[in-house]
């Protein structure tokens, strides 16, 4: 019985080792006992690696200021206000400038308004004015075509003021023969006032 297994036991291991050997020489297929390292190192457990300490850098202590620079320093800050209040003046200044500048031109617009208005008016005035010396021609006019004594005795109850305006507008070979025929005491006030009137100054 042992010499019967013998020869089995002997191909078993002949068979195994030629497996082995075809393993080791075929690409590809590593041997059996390198897969067995990097199984091992799959699970074995994984280390946390210590990570460095980062070390504190010492805050700098804060560096006092000299005399020179103080004072430095507060010529420039004083310098940087005198600038910011030079600023603002020249902004209020610019803004009277623009508020000027817009009451000039409503000042000169206004002016110009009051100037046509002005013009107008001495229009107006000078056509009523004519108009006027127009209608007073036509009564001057209409008495010198009259008898003296028909005038004259209109003439005695006109108001005083409208009888020297008509008078003084007359002509004298017209107006000496009316007179004449007025009541005395009339033609003497009108006289009077006549020469009054012609006195003042033309306007």
């Amino acid at each position: 019985m042992r010499i019967r297994l013998l020869p089995a036991v002997i191909g078993a291991m002949v068979l195994l080792l030629t497996a082995k050997l075809a393993g080791l020489l075929l690409p590809g297929h590593p041997p059996a006992a390198a897969g067995l390292v990097p199984a091992a190192q799959a699970s074995a457990p994984s280390q946390p690696q210590p990570q460095p300490q980062q070390r504190m850098l010492p805050s700098a202590p804060p560096t006092e200021l000299t005399p020179e620079q103080r004072s430095e320093r507060a010529l420039l800050e004083g310098l940087r206000a005198r600038r910011i209040e030079l600023d603002a003046r020249e902004q209020a200044a610019a803004a009277r400038e623009m508020v000027l500048a817009a009451a000039e031109r409503r000042l000169a617009q206004r002016i110009e308004e009051l100037t046509a208005l002005q013009q107008r008016l001495q229009a107006a005035e000078r056509n009523g004015s004519e108009r006027e010396e127009a209608g007073w021609r036509q009564l001057v006019k209409l008495y010198e075509g009259m008898r003296p004594r028909d005038a004259a005795t209109i003439f005695d109850e006109l108001d005083l003021p409208v009888l020297v305006q008509l008078v003084d507008r007359m002509r004298e070979a017209k107006a000496a023969p009316v007179l004449g025929a007025m009541k005395p005491e009339r033609a003497r006030l009108l006289t009077g006032e006549l020469a009054r009137h012609r006195a003042r100054p033309a306007n």
